[in-house]
């Protein structure tokens, strides 16, 4: 049952928030709904933790003639991507506090479907359901960046619309052709369509449908195009959205379908997959060292963070795939970390611009070190959370091939070079005339840092606890390619 109040409790919320008059009381309104759907999704970790991981399965009949069912539940791997969208979700809308954005009511309320949305294609036990929830994601991000967004927000965002929406035909169509070759009757449901049916030569046209949807969502190199320029067109709540939650939905894809479903075809196109993913790596680092806009540079470091992940899930190791959950919730993490700082420099200062800022850690000392704790997990410092999360993948690859490991490897050195660069160029050296009188952090600010910083530590300290959950799934979906 507290699978599907995770997903009704943001709709009738959105509902009431729609009713709501005073701005001020809006956002107050949302975060304390976004709090309450937190709270339900540490009551749904509990007892899942004590009823020895129970899937928290919701079942009911919608189109039964046609096997279709609203079935929605979640086992390890899907809940601790619940507990990072319902986790991330509030710590976005209280830094959002700060920006008087235009139409409130309407800007809330899309966060709120947005995460409605998530929740839903996390725990959608049934293609059609998961396909429904995955395009209706798609609709509060596009509105988002392209109502709040900045110069050239349309073609941007129309771009990114067009991407992603073209992908998810190719997977629709698979989920179509997957339905007609399960037994009969047919069904939509999770475990019908991992029995269907497929040939080789059937698997890998399945195969290269889902991995064109999730790839321009994740997304892999050369499917990345769109990212750059919509992740700095967005408004800062977008970027964060986007970043932190919506490109999980291509990687989870990857795990929970892909593997399953076309295990032969994934064995044979693994060594093609991984190469794309290192090829990112190297490809996104090198620019990322060459750009001058912080926004730009933080996009191409997550396309070669996700790039570390994809490859690992693809290695088809236990230790890769448990690297690649727990690095998705660490990317999460860091990466809506360094958006908020980001935007506060940006809001402060009126630019993003490297070159132009510096000698910021003299006058807002607070922000510097909540900017450097989170750059030190972004680059996988032991104890922070991007540690275990690549350690784990990079070991799981070496496993798979240890020249891939080696070139992914060099993801570690880049990400320090760009970062620290940043950091040094923009926290050190003496203000300007743009940072001389830079304010530091308020109380509401340092607010939504603190739960960030407190994950980072917590996961790089005590990993066990989020391995633990995804392990047994993680096992359960390598049964199939064994």
């Amino acid at each position: 049952m507290l699978t599907v109040i995770l997903i009704l409790f943001p709709l009738v919320f959105l509902l009431i928030l729609l009713s709501i008059r005073q701005e001020k009381i809006v956002r107050q309104f949302a975060l304390a709904a976004s709090l309450i759907e937190f709270g339900v999704a540490v009551a749904a970790f509990i007892q899942f933790k004590t009823s020895c991981h129970c899937n928290l399965l919701f079942t009911a009949d919608w189109l039964a003639t046609l096997g279709v069912s609203l079935k929605f539940g979640m086992d390890g791997i899907s809940l601790l991507m619940v507990m990072l969208t319902t986790f991330l979700i509030p710590v976005i809308i209280l830094a959002s506090f700060s920006h008087a954005y235009p139409k409130p009511r309407a800007f809330y309320g899309l966060v709120l479907l947005m995460e409605m949305a998530l929740v839903g294609v996390f725990t959608a036990f049934d293609g059609l359901m998961f396909y429904i929830f995955w395009e209706l994601a798609l609709i509060p991000a596009y509105f988002i960046c392209a109502v709040w967004g900045g110069n050239d927000r349309i073609r941007i965002t129309f771009k990114f619309f067009l991407y992603t929406f073209v992908g998810s035909l190719f997977m629709l169509v698979a989920l179509i052709y997957l339905y007609f070759r399960t037994p009969l009757p047919h069904s939509f449901d999770l475990h019908w369509l991992y029995a269907a049916t497929l040939t080789p030569g059937e698997q890998s046209w399945i195969f290269v449908a889902f991995f064109l949807a999730f790839a321009i969502k994740i997304p892999i190199f050369p499917f990345h195009t769109w990212q750059p320029d919509t992740y700095a067109a967005a408004p800062a709540t977008g970027s964060m959205l986007l970043a932190g939650m919506m490109l999980k939905m291509g990687i989870y894809g990857m795990i929970r379908w892909m593997v399953p479903v076309c295990h032969n075809a994934v064995q044979e196109y693994a060594p093609y997959v991984i190469a794309l993913a290192v090829t990112g790596i190297i490809y996104a680092s090198v620019i990322a060292i060459r750009q001058g806009d912080m926004k730009r540079l933080v996009a191409y470091s997550s396309i070669a963070h996700v790039g570390l992940i994809a490859a690992g899930v693809f290695s088809l190791t236990a230790i890769a795939m448990q690297g690649a959950i727990i690095q998705m919730i660490s990317h999460g993490i860091n990466i809506v970390g360094l958006f908020m700082v980001i935007d506060i420099i940006e809001k402060r200062t009126g630019t993003r611009t490297i070159s132009e800022l510096g000698g910021i850690a003299h006058k807002a000392p607070r922000l510097a070190i909540m900017f450097m704790i989170i750059l030190l997990g972004s680059i996988a410092l032991p104890l922070t959370n991007g540690f275990i999360g690549e350690f784990l993948l990079l070991l799981g690859l070496f496993e798979y091939s240890a020249v891939f490991a080696a070139i992914a490897g060099l993801t570690i050195i880049f990400s320090a070079v760009y970062m620290l660069w940043m950091y040094q160029r923009t926290m050190y050296g003496p203000p300007n005339v743009i940072t001389e009188n830079i304010p530091d952090l308020t109380w509401p600010e340092m607010a939504a840092f603190i739960p960030l910083v407190v994950m980072i530590f917590w996961i790089g300290l005590f990993p066990g606890l989020f391995l633990d959950v995804a392990l047994p799934d993680v096992m359960q979906t390598l049964n199939f390619i064994r």
